[in-house]
């Protein structure tokens, strides 16, 4: 694809990134970046690297790491994308289940950390740095500053060639978020790619004057195939994001035409405008109100396929100028598609921005499915539900309304875990996705999970029954229960041992002292991190609410087994929960109550 795109459209822009240096965003060309690619398979030609075999990349999402990932590619070879903010311990499993033979990393202080944190495995045998000069501070022979790969790689000048690759040969192992344990790595065909991102580009066409904004992580199977490998087919340009803390900022700058998002940041920007609408004076504030009344009916008259009411028609122009435009003008004022996966989305949340002509889609996917197996449009745009199954994909019920997909798109099998792809994927090809669900016209609407699994509102999946088990290995916490479903991090409830309490708060301040909160959260969070450290970095809780009163089977918070009862504890601690997700600080730190 990348190939043919670079033929085709060579001068267009293909990336825009930020320079910090000159304050201003810099663009490359389709013909630029196939050079800068070329330039990095002849530094992995140098290396003595075989087709198959598996390349780490451990860089924030960028253009450096879809150079990596693409030259990679284009020798055989098969990426292995890791989250750029997963912990170490994490990371070192990863390069050991996946046997890589090289990783790309971006400092040497993470190499460090990550070498301690555990057995990496033998087979990796170079570690390129993409910042700064090792030199004495390498922790290993194994590592190297990119800037010396890259020559190395030019000064042995290999002739390319033609590397022949097979439709199902492999490209790429994404691993999951580690529900059920630890993460697997979901193999995907150059076959199971490019089935997805056809079906994506026949229900949501895009076009070389698109310009996407990408924020999403690389690791993550959403933004590889939609604001990676899809703009690629298409021709569209990619601008990266500075950071979420910036979003706002690069969505004015950049103005784009297309993201791809999970409901959390829609969630943000709808948080903010409400804030908003709450400092207007009554009659703005009227106004706002009734912006999203009649966009609302217009909205649901386009979806019938009707005209709008004569009433709403004439007060529309008036209304979107003054409310509907300001807040389309937040996205850079040009959004024409905004997709949101990973997590549900709430229907306030979809239902604003639609009323105020922002086209906010929403579809389903999971990694096996790479991801894409629905998503509404414009016209057919039903906000209870995922919409249809994407060409070429089948979707049906199975036992207890699970759903099952079947289509190209389906996952190769888990790396090295041939009984879990037996799990997953029965011999005919169907995909058990774990979810529950209704069809009805042939929509998908999800009603629930088959198996006990936290979505956090960032769209990743965490199971709750594995970071409870490794919490409880602490005889501080005689129950434990985490949470987190549609919410921007994970948080724990706990009841504490006495006895164990007493002992371990000495030495801290005292109950009555009006630090005592903070502190002993603190120290309730730390304890919480060394348990979970073997887990990725996004299931690790951030608030903990806690309570020296046992849990037990009288009081109805626990089964006769002694299981948690989730919905029970939800509600006898209901205020509580609350206070852990503080809207005034959505990124902040923990918040403890006793």
């Amino acid at each position: 694809m990348l190939e043919r795109r670079v033929r085709r459209t060579p001068s267009r822009e293909a990336y825009r990134r930020f320079d910090p240096a000159t304050g201003a965003w810099e663009s490359l060309s389709w013909r630029a970046f196939g050079e800068e690619v070329r330039r990095r398979r002849l530094a992995l030609k140098a290396e003595g690297v075989v087709q198959g075999d598996r390349i780490a990349i451990l860089l924030p999402s960028g253009v450096e790491h879809v150079e990596i990932d693409q030259a990679a590619l284009a020798e055989g070879l098969v990426p292995v994308p890791m989250h750029a903010l997963d912990n170490a311990e994490s990371i070192a499993y990863i390069l050991r289940d996946c046997g890589a033979a090289l990783m790309f990393v971006d400092s040497v202080e993470r190499w460090r950390t990550i070498l301690k944190s555990g057995d990496v495995g033998p087979q990796l045998r170079r570690v390129i740095v993409s910042t700064g000069e090792p030199g004495a501070e390498a922790p290993d022979a194994r590592v190297i500053a990119f800037d010396e790969w890259i020559s190395s790689g030019t000064c042995e000048a290999k002739p390319e060639g033609a590397v022949p690759i097979d439709p199902n040969d492999l490209a790429a192992v994404v691993y999951t978020s580690g529900t059920t344990g630890r993460p697997k790595g979901v193999m995907f065909s150059h076959a199971n790619i490019v089935a997805n991102v056809k079906a994506v580009a026949e229900r949501l066409p895009a076009a070389d004057s698109d310009v996407f904004l990408s924020f999403l992580p690389l690791s993550h199977t959403l933004e590889r195939t939609c604001g990676y490998y899809y703009p690629i087919a298409a021709g569209a340009s990619v601008a990266f994001a500075r950071s979420t803390r910036q979003l706002g900022d690069d969505f004015r700058e950049v103005r784009p035409t297309v993201v791809v998002s999970v409901p959390r940041i829609y969630e943000r920007f709808y948080s903010a405008i409400m804030e908003r609408r709450a400092a207007l004076g009554p009659a703005e504030r009227q106004m706002f109100d009734l912006a999203l009344a009649v966009g609302g009916r217009r909205f649901d008259a386009r979806q019938r396929g009707e005209e709008p009411s004569a009433e709403d028609q004439t007060a529309w122009p008036a209304l979107e100028r003054a409310v509907a435009l300001p807040v389309r003008a937040i996205f850079g004022g040009r959004l024409r598609i905004a997709f949101t996966g990973g997590a549900p989305i709430g229907e306030p949340v979809i239902r604003l921005f639609l009323s105020l002509g922002l086209d906010v889609l929403q579809g389903y996917g999971m990694t096996e499915s790479s991801p894409v197996v629905s998503v509404n449009t414009p016209d057919e745009n039903d906000v209870r539900s995922v919409g249809r199954p994407l060409s070429g994909v089948e979707a049906k019920l199975g036992e207890n309304a699970e759903l099952l997909v079947r289509g190209p798109n389906v996952m190769v099998g888990y790396w090295g875990k041939p009984e879990a792809t037996r799990a997953a994927k029965e011999p005919d090809g169907w995909l058990h996705t774990g979810d529950q669900a209704r069809i009805e016209d042939g929509r998908i609407t999800i009603t629930g999970r088959i198996k006990e699994i936290i979505v956090t509102s960032t769209g990743e999946k965490v199971s709750p029954g594995d970071l409870e088990t490794a919490i409880l290995a602490d005889s501080l916490f005689a129950n434990a229960m985490v949470l987190g479903e549609n919410r921007p991090y994970l948080a724990v409830v706990a009841a504490l041992d006495p006895e164990v309490w007493a002992r371990e708060k000495r030495g801290l301040p005292d109950d009555a002292d009006p630090s005592a909160r903070r502190v002993h959260s603190d120290f309730l969070l730390a304890r919480i991190r060394e348990a979970v450290k073997s887990f990725p970095a996004y299931a690790t809780p951030r608030a903990v609410h806690w309570t020296t009163d046992p849990w037990t089977v009288e009081s109805t918070l626990l089964t006769p087994t002694l299981k948690n009862k989730r919905l029970n504890i939800e509600a006898r601690f209901a205020k509580e929960i609350e206070a852990l997700y503080p809207h005034s600080r959505p990124g902040g730190a923990a918040v403890v109550g006793r």
